[in-house]
């Protein structure tokens, strides 16, 4: 059996040495869910926020078929705590989970150099408007394909503006490019940003990005990075953060994997 576990502080053991926020929040009860093996002595745990799941303690295949119980459909990103979750993982889903490389960035509070973030903020052409997320542009986001992920993992805008920030670009009213929060956690946010593809390689990223991490330091709050690829890495350095490490994740395809899914947790 698989449970949700109420008292979410059991699962930070597990979890001790990880860098990652979006545990952070899952421990903390502000956003996400942790399941186990059991619910008052735990031995398997996973934290699932939006996208993500993150294995730790000890590898248990049904914690990993739950996965796909969860999620029907869509890409999921599993974090295995060590190879035997990796392998675990692997024999669950099979061609369904594609192995890719992350890059961690380090947690440095002290490391920007806010005059060189504002004289980035302060190059934005004329033409576009730089704003900060209100009520009516949260809910056009959550909409919006796109750029829903600055605001998705937020049930409402009072708990956007309790745990969450965004900066985003306008281009005649649109948004077109931000820097948001994916999540949020007591002390910080996790940061996601995008770019409409016909707005790509302007630059706007860049200004986004330096206006959030501008905002969060107002508020005493840390502006955490992790880097799905190399892009992302050389804009995090641009900003002034500095890479840590790479690591395995897996990309699990649920839409391709419906069928198979459903056949191994019936195995089990």
């Amino acid at each position: 059996m698989v449970y949700e576990l109420i008292q979410k502080e059991k699962a930070e053991v597990f979890f001790e040495g990880w860098q990652e926020t979006l545990i952070w929040s899952c421990c903390q009860g502000i956003m996400g869910e942790i399941y186990a093996d059991s619910p008052e002595n735990p031995c398997s745990v996973m934290a699932r926020l939006g996208d993500f799941c993150f294995f730790a303690g000890k590898p248990d295949r049904e914690i990993v078929l739950y996965v796909g119980e969860l999620c029907k459909k869509g890409i999921m990103i599993l974090v295995p705590g060590n190879g035997d979750w990796a392998k675990l993982i692997e024999s669950c889903y099979g061609k369904n989970a594609r192995k890719v490389l992350r890059y961690a960035i380090k947690k440095e509070p002290h490391v920007f150099d806010r005059e060189k973030l504002q004289s980035i903020v302060d190059k934005l052409p004329g033409e576009y408007t730089l704003t900060m997320i209100d009520e009516p542009l949260f809910l056009r986001c959550r909409k919006t394909d796109w750029c829903r992920d600055w605001v998705s993992q937020y049930k409402d805008y009072q708990t956007f503006q309790k745990y969450g920030l965004g900066a985003v670009i306008l281009k005649d009213g649109e948004p077109v490019s931000g820097a948001s929060s994916y999540s949020g956690y007591r002390g910080g946010i996790e940061i996601e940003i995008d770019t409409r593809k016909d707005f790509r390689r302007k630059g706007l990223a860049f200004v986004c990005g330096a206006k959030l991490i501008l905002e969060c330091l107002d508020r005493g709050w840390y502006p955490s990075w992790d880097a799905q690829n190399l892009w992302s890495v050389a804009l995090a350095e641009k900003l002034g953060y500095h890479f840590d490490h790479e690591y395995e994740a897996y990309e699990t395809d649920l839409n391709k994997g419906e069928d198979r899914f459903s056949q191994k947790e019936g195995e089990v």
